[in-house]
C-alpha cells in the first residue's frame, strides 16, 4: 500500500500471537498492521465453566465432598455461547496489552456473508482503510457467536471466492481484499516441511511454489488453530494468486537474531516463503546437497586423479588469462568510486597474480598425493584384530570471502586436494571474476565427473542465512574483514567457524636489534600491503632505543612512506609534542597507520602482546639469540617470528601452496590453514568375529595393543 505497506498477520490460535512491542516497532517504521487472531471460544469456555461451578449450591458442594466436586458433571458447552462470553474478555486483554505501547486497537467481527454481500464487503473495506489511516490496529476475527457452518471445499478455486472457515482462510481473504503486500501466517512450527515435522528426514521448505503440493506429505493438525498446515498452505496459495506475498513461520518464540515478524519484514530468510516464480538455478540448499554428494565422489578418487584436476585448473588460469582479466576489468570499472583503494587492490587481478596462482596450485597438487586416506597410526588390538587411524575430508566447507577473486581457485584447489565438497560465497563486487573462475574450476572437475563438488552461491542469501544450514555444512571459513568474521562467528550457532576475527600483529624491536634490519622489516611489514591481515599494526620499541639514530631512522622511513603514527600512552609520556594518542591499543588499521608504544624489556613486550594482540602474528627483531628464543617460546600466537616480516604469515609463503585462511583457534588447525588443516580422521577396525566379552576377566583373549609399522604410500 505505497509507502505504508500493510502487513496482515494471521495467528492460528490464542497461544500464537504477535507481541505489542513488535506491532509498535513496525508501526514506528510506517507500516500498517492488521491482526487476525482467535481465542474467544477458548476464553469463553474457561469463563463459563467457572460460572457454572460457582452456580452450584454451597450445600451441594459440601454434601458432595471435595473429590466429587472436582468430578461434577459440566454440561457440554456450545461453541457459539463460549464465543459470545469470551469475546469481550479477549478484547479487554488486547486493549490492556496494546495500551502499554500507546497503540489503539479496534475489534472487527466478520462472517462469510460479510464478504459475499457486495455492500457489506465495501463497508468492511472502508472501515479497515479508515482505521489504518488513523494508525489504529484492526484485530479481526470470525464472529463465532453467529457464524454459520463452514461451506464445502468448493473454495480456493478463484481469486474472488474463498470460504472463511478458519483464521487462515480469513487472513488470506483479508489480505487479497486489502491488497496487502505481505501476509504472515504464524504457526507452532518453523514453516512448511516436506513431511510432518519431527519425522525422519523432514526438511524445511524455504521457498514453496504453486504446483509443489504433491511433494509435501501433510500431518495432523497443529496443537493450535483449526486448520492445520494443509489449510495454511491452501490459504497461502490463494493469497499468492491474489497478489499478496506470504510467509509461514513459527510464532511461538523469538529467533536468536530477533523477532520472527521483524526478521521477515526486513527480508531475512525465516520460515517458508511462497513464490510464483521459480529461480533459474538451484537453491542454496540444493547446492549444499550437490556439494555433499560431489565431495563424497571426489574423496573416492585416486590421489593422482585429484592432482590431475588441480593441474588442469592451473593450466586454465594461464590459458584463459585474457578472459579472466576481461571479467576482472568489468568488476574494477563497476567498483570504481565505491570501494576504498586497499579494497580495489584486493579486487584486482593481473598476469603476474594468475601466474603465481598457477604455481601455488601446482604445489597443492604435489602435496595432495599423500593426503586423503593416509594412515597415521596402526595398532594390533589382539590377534587378527587391527586398528587404523586414517585421514579423511571434513565434509562440506562454506568459504565466505570478500573482494579477492584469487581466493576462489586457491580454496577450490585445497578442497579438491582434501576431498571436501565446497560452497563458495563471494562478494558482489567480484561477481564477474568469480563467475569465470568458478566455470573454469567446474571445467577442471569435469575431467573426472565431479563437476558439482564445488558450488558458487549466486543467490541473494545473506551470510546469516547460510549459517543456518547446519545439516549441510561442516565448517565455515571466513575470508575478509574482521567485521565479517565477527558477524559469521555470531551467526553460526551450530557450525564450527575457522578463522581469526582480527589481525593485530606486533613487532618488538629489542635493544640489541640491528640498525640495518629494523627499517627493512618495519617497512615490509607495514607498507608492502597494509590491508592484509598479517600487516603490522603495533610497533613496540625498547625504551633504551628512544632518541637514538635507530629510532630516528624508523620514524624517518615511516614519514617517507606516509604512515600516520599513533602514540601509545607510554610513548606519548616521553614526548613533548607527540602524534595523536591512540584511542585503543587493540586496533587493526588495515591502512597506512601504525601505533608505536614503548616497553621496558622483552617480558614487557610479551605481556603487551598477550593483553592487546589477537594471537595472529608477532615478531621480535634482535641479534641476541637467547632473547629471541625466549620470545619465540613465550608468545602465545599462531605465528611467532624472529627477524622476519609479519607478511610471511601466509600459506603460499609457508610452502602450503595456498591457504583457506589464517586460524587463531586453539582447536584443530592454527596459523595459515592449508591442505592438512582441511582433513580430519576416522578409525578403521578389521577383525574376525571378535566380541568384547572375549576380553573380560574370565574371557579367552587378552588385549595386545601393539604399535604396527605405518605403510609408506607411493607418491611418485
Amino acid at each position: 500500500m505505497g509507502s505504508s505497506p500493510s502487513t496482515n498477520i494471521s495467528c492460528p490460535g490464542s497461544s500464537v500471537q504477535p507481541s505489542p512491542d513488535l506491532v509498535s516497532v513496525l508501526q514506528n517504521q510506517g507500516r500498517e498492521m492488521m491482526l487476525v487472531t482467535s481465542g474467544a471460544v477458548a476464553f469463553g469456555k474457561q469463563r463459563l465453566r467457572h460460572e457454572i461451578l460457582l452456580s452450584q449450591s454451597v450445600r451441594q458442594a459440601l454434601h458432595s465432598g471435595q473429590n466429587q466436586l472436582k468430578e461434577m458433571a459440566i454440561p457440554v458447552l456450545e461453541a457459539r455461547a463460549c464465543a459470545a462470553a469470551g469475546q469481550s474478555g479477549l478484547m479487554a486483554l488486547y486493549e490492556a496489552m496494546f495500551t502499554q505501547y500507546s497503540i489503539c486497537a479496534a475489534q472487527i467481527l466478520v462472517t462469510n456473508l460479510d464478504f459475499h454481500d457486495e455492500q457489506k464487503r465495501r463497508n468492511l473495506n472502508g472501515t479497515l482503510h479508515e482505521l489504518l489511516r488513523m494508525n489504529i490496529v484492526p484485530i479481526v476475527n470470525t464472529n463465532d457467536a453467529v457464524v454459520p457452518p463452514a461451506e464445502p471445499n468448493s473454495d480456493l478455486q478463484g481469486v474472488n471466492v474463498i470460504s472463511v472457515k478458519d483464521n487462515d482462510s480469513l487472513a488470506a481473504r483479508l489480505a487479497v481484499e486489502m491488497k496487502t503486500d505481505l501476509l504472515i501466517v504464524l504457526s507452532d512450527v518453523e514453516g512448511l516441511f516436506d513431511s510432518p515435522p519431527g519425522s525422519d528426514d523432514a526438511k524445511l521448505i524455504d521457498i514453496f511454489y504453486p504446483g509443489d503440493q504433491q511433494s509435501v506429505t501433510f500431518g495432523t493438525k497443529s496443537r493450535v488453530g483449526m486448520g492445520g498446515m494443509e489449510a495454511k498452505v491452501k490459504a497461502a496459495l490463494w493469497a499468492l494468486q491474489g497478489g499478496t506475498s506470504v510467509v509461514i513461520a513459527n510464532g511461538t518464540h523469538p529467533k536468536v537474531s530477533g523477532h520472527v515478524i521483524t526478521d521477515i519484514v526486513e527480508g531475512k530468510k525465516v520460515g517458508t516463503f511462497f513464490s510464483e516464480v521459480k529461480p533459474a538455478g538451484p537453491t542454496v540448499e540444493q547446492q549444499g546437497e550437490m556439494a555433499r554428494s560431489g565431495g563424497r565422489m571426489l574423496a573416492t578418487l585416486e590421489p593422482e586423479q585429484r592432482a590431475e584436476i588441480i593441474h588442469h585448473l592451473a593450466d586454465l588460469l594461464t590459458d584463459q588469462r585474457d578472459e579472466i582479466l576481461l571479467a576482472n576489468k568489468k568488476d574494477l570499472e563497476e567498483a570504481e568510486g565505491r570501494l576504498a583503494p586497499p579494497l580495489l587492490k584486493r579486487l584486482s587481478l593481473s598476469t603476474s597474480k594468475l601466474n603465481s596462482l598457477a604455481i601455488g596450485l601446482r604445489q597443492i597438487a604435489a602435496s595432495s598425493q599423500d593426503s586423503v586416506g593416509r594412515v597415521l597410526r596402526r595398532t594390533r588390538i589382539a590377534k587378527n584384530l587391527e586398528l587404523e587411524q586414517v585421514t579423511v575430508p571434513i565434509g562440506v566447507l562454506l568459504v565466505i570471502f570478500e573482494s579477492r577473486p584469487d581466493c576462489l581457485p586457491q580454496v577450490a584447489a585445497l578442497a579438491i586436494a582434501s576431498g571436501n565438497g565446497l560452497l563458495l560465497k563471494g562478494g558482489k563486487e567480484a561477481a564477474h571474476s568469480n563467475r569465470i573462475l568458478h566455470l573454469l574450476t567446474q571445467e577442471a572437475l569435469s575431467i573426472h565427473g565431479v563437476k558439482e563438488a564445488v558450488q558458487l552461491v549466486n543467490t541473494r542469501e545473506e551470510v546469516e542465512d547460510l549459517c543456518r544450514l547446519d545439516k549441510m555444512i561442516d565448517l565455515i571459513i571466513p575470508r575478509g574483514s574482521s567485521q565479517l568474521v565477527r558477524d559469521i562467528q555470531k551467526a553460526a550457532k551450530g557450525i564450527p567457524v575457522m578463522g581469526h576475527s582480527e589481525g593485530i600483529c606486533h613487532m618488538y624491536v629489542d635493544s640489541e636489534a640491528s640498525v640495518d634490519k629494523v627499517t627493512r622489516l618495519v617497512r615490509d611489514s607495514k607498507c608492502e600491503y597494509p590491508a592484509a591481515c598479517n600487516a603490522l599494526e603495533t610497533l613496540l620499541i625498547h625504551r633504551d632505543l628512544l632518541r637514538t639514530p635507530l629510532f630516528d631512522q624508523i620514524i624517518d622511513m615511516l614519514r617517507v612512506e606516509q604512515v600516520k603514527i599513533h602514540a601509545g600512552p607510554k610513548f606519548a609520556s616521553y614526548l613533548t609534542f607527540s602524534p595523536s594518542e591512540v584511542k585503543s591499543l587493540r586496533t587493526e588499521y588495515g591502512d597506512l597507520e601504525l601505533c608505536i608504544e614503548v616497553v621496558d624489556n622483552v617480558q614487557d613486550a610479551i605481556d603487551h602482546i598477550h593483553k592487546y594482540g589477537s594471537s595472529h602474528t608477532d615478531v621480535i627483531v634482535t641479534e641476541n639469540e637467547n632473547t629471541a628464543e625466549f620470545f619465540l617460546q613465550h608468545v602465545d600466537s599462531a605465528c611467532v617470528f624472529w627477524n622476519a616480516s609479519t607478511r610471511f604469515s601466509d600459506g603460499y609463503r609457508f610452502g602450503l601452496g595456498a591457504e583457506v585462511g589464517i586460524s587463531t583457534s586453539r582447536i584443530h588447525a592454527r596459523g595459515p590453514v592449508g591442505l592438512e588443516g582441511l582433513l580430519t580422521t576416522k578409525w578403521l577396525l578389521r577383525g574376525k568375529d571378535h566380541v568384547v566379552s572375549d576380553f573380560s576377566e574370565h574371557g579367552s583373549l587378552k588385549y595386545l595393543h601393539e604399535n604396527l609399522p605405518i605403510p609408506q604410500r607411493n607418491t611418485n
